[in-house]
């Protein structure tokens, strides 16, 4: 069984605390450079989607069981932004906490001031589509590409800058709001719009499975009507249930802190280290999107005692 791992941004923090069982597979593996990528771009890429720009907001509305049918549809995810004079400093959904209630009642206020021309749905607290009755272009990352200070504003039509300026205004007073800055929990007082497009006609995706928490995975993986679920806790339990031949991709989270990348030394690599050692799996690639970086290792690599491990720092 040949498993393949994408890790976004798996060596973009510092200190890099030192892992014994990843940086032996990256030591003994055969180390690659592509082009680098967000995440999704390097998905639809790897699918056959040739757009510039993946149509995430359909393909996230596609894994979530809805149907987006021919219609134009964007990413709205609710985040807290401030724009200064060195660009946007952005807060994203996953760090907001939003609620349901909240969700649903900003969105009842923004569909009812927009009437039919828009759509907004929160298909999950944190994660909002947008269906737009005319094409609105537009260029931007997924927001947590752009947490923190130095981001930009998404680009593209004036349309879309007017829908976000449009939306900041009605958010702004929204009784959610007020009771959020009563409560020292930072506003919802925008939205942030990208992956816009329409659902491809096809997919065509070179794994027999692929279990992730990113609905735009999830979305290829329905759309090519391959096996697909959610991310399992460790290696273990997917090991468990995986089939024993073929090439299975797993979409892991982008640690936040070095406690979380121990916590995928412990729970990922150090497991599929040891079931690569014991040819219960045959080859293990693994993917570092944002870096462009990507490694092959097999059973027989590991043979290769000259090349000796060294600090992920190092690579970083």
């Amino acid at each position: 069984m040949h498993a393949e791992l994408v890790a976004p941004r798996l060596l973009a923090m510092q200190p890099i605390p030192r892992l014994p069982a990843l940086e032996l597979l990256l030591a003994r593996g055969r180390a690659a450079q592509d082009e680098s990528l967000t995440p999704e771009r390097w998905l639809a890429r790897a699918c056959g989607v040739a757009e510039t720009s993946p149509p995430a907001g359909a393909l996230t509305l596609l894994a979530d069981g809805g149907d987006p049918g021919d219609g134009y549809w964007l990413r709205a995810d609710p985040v807290h932004l401030e724009v200064g004079a060195e660009g946007a400093t952005l807060t994203p959904a996953a760090q907001l906490r939003v609620e349901r209630t909240e969700a649903d009642a900003l969105l009842e206020a923004l569909n009812r001031h927009f009437g039919p021309e828009f759509d907004l749905r929160a298909l999950a607290p944190q994660r909002w589509c947008l269906r737009t009755a005319r094409e609105m272009p537009v260029e931007a990352h997924a927001p947590a590409e752009w947490a923190g200070a130095g981001g930009v504003m998404p680009q593209g039509a004036g349309r879309a800058l007017a829908l976000m300026t449009e939306i900041q205004m009605v958010l702004h007073d929204h009784a959610v709001n007020r009771a959020r800055e009563q409560s020292g929990a930072p506003a919802i007082n925008s939205v942030w719009l990208w992956g816009a497009g329409r659902l491809p006609r096809e997919a065509r995706i070179p794994w027999q499975s692929v279990c992730s928490d990113d609905p735009v995975a999830l979305g290829l993986a329905r759309l090519a009507r391959v096996r697909h679920g959610a991310l399992p806790q460790a290696a273990a339990q997917w090991l468990e249930h995986a089939p024993r031949d073929g090439r299975h991709l797993c979409v892991l989270e982008p640690p936040q802190s070095g406690q979380q990348l121990a916590e995928l030394e412990r729970r990922w690599f150090d497991p599929l280290l040891q079931a690569l050692r014991q040819g219960r799996i045959g080859m293990i690639t693994l993917r570092i999107p944002d870096a462009g970086d990507a490694w092959e290792t097999t059973r027989a690599d590991l043979r290769r005692f000259w090349r000796r491990r060294r600090p992920l720092a190092a690579r970083a």
